[in-house]
């Protein structure tokens, strides 16, 4: 694009740049994450746009955030069939305490579940098959629909997410969506605070040891001082579900959407 606009959707090249995430960051450079949801959707320069929420240890963050400028955002949540009950219980009353009104359930295909995870045991012996066949391609099959997605990533979780700026660019295909990570530059105090200020309710096992809480099989419980994200997928060499990092580890792309590059 030349200039940022909203999006023309009948346009089929890339709905965004590289150029376009440089320009978006130094355009929005100083202000505050709220000041810049509130322009980034009233002057669609994302285009169609949704929150994708694991509805974990700080997302209430961001979703608070989104209730306040646009609470009729679509908000995904990936329903892997494999979530704590405390987390699907946190989710329900934090969509009804922040009046949000677009929750979307994104569920895997019944049938690539029979066929590839019959037992439901593949978390235990090939954590990432089971994470495309429960969230990569779910996700990518609803982001068809949109030019662009807000993340809750920040900087302080973990070494793979240290240097991302607000704006990017997913090129791994011809879409060229945009990604938005809002609370990129935020600390672990920020959020803290923010918790008290708004009075948010927190989710029930972050108490428990848990300061990143996936799926129930590949979360374990943090000791105090170890990187947030380490109890993550324990014992394996893996610090991502695949929605936000290159590659599909297990190489099957059997089940991906007609022209989709499982490096999302």
């Amino acid at each position: 694009m030349n200039e940022l606009r909203a999006i023309d959707r009948i346009d089929t090249g890339p709905r965004f740049t590289d150029e376009d995430a440089v320009r978006l960051n130094r355009m929005f450079r100083g202000q505050d994450t709220r000041e810049m949801l509130g322009n980034l959707i009233a002057d669609g320069l994302a285009g169609d746009l949704a929150t994708v929420s694991s509805f974990g240890a700080e997302s209430a963050v961001l979703l608070h955030l989104i209730s306040e400028v646009a609470p009729d955002l679509p908000v995904l949540f990936l329903d892997t069939g494999k979530h704590f009950p405390e987390t699907l219980a946190y989710r329900d009353a934090l969509i009804a305490k922040l009046g949000l009104t677009n929750l979307r359930n994104l569920t895997p295909d019944a049938e690539t579940l029979e066929k590839k995870d019959e037992t439901g045991l593949r978390w235990s012996y090939d954590p990432d098959g089971c994470c495309d066949i429960r969230k990569v391609i779910p996700l990518a099959n609803a982001l068809s629909d949109y030019d662009a997605t807000l993340t809750g990533r920040k900087a302080f979780q973990s070494a793979t997410r240290a240097n991302l700026p607000r704006f990017e660019v997913d090129n791994s295909d011809s879409q060229g969506r945009l990604k938005i990570n809002p609370l990129i530059d935020w600390t672990s105090d920020d959020i803290e605070a923010y918790f008290d200020e708004h009075d948010l309710p927190r989710h029930p096992l972050v108490a428990q040891g848990y300061p990143s809480i996936g799926c129930g099989p590949c979360t374990n419980k943090v000791a105090p001082g170890e990187d947030p994200r380490s109890g993550r997928w324990k014992g394996w060499d893996k610090t991502e579900c695949g929605i936000h990092t290159p590659g599909s580890e297990d190489g099957d792309t059997s089940d991906l959407p007609p022209g989709y590059d499982p490096a999302f």
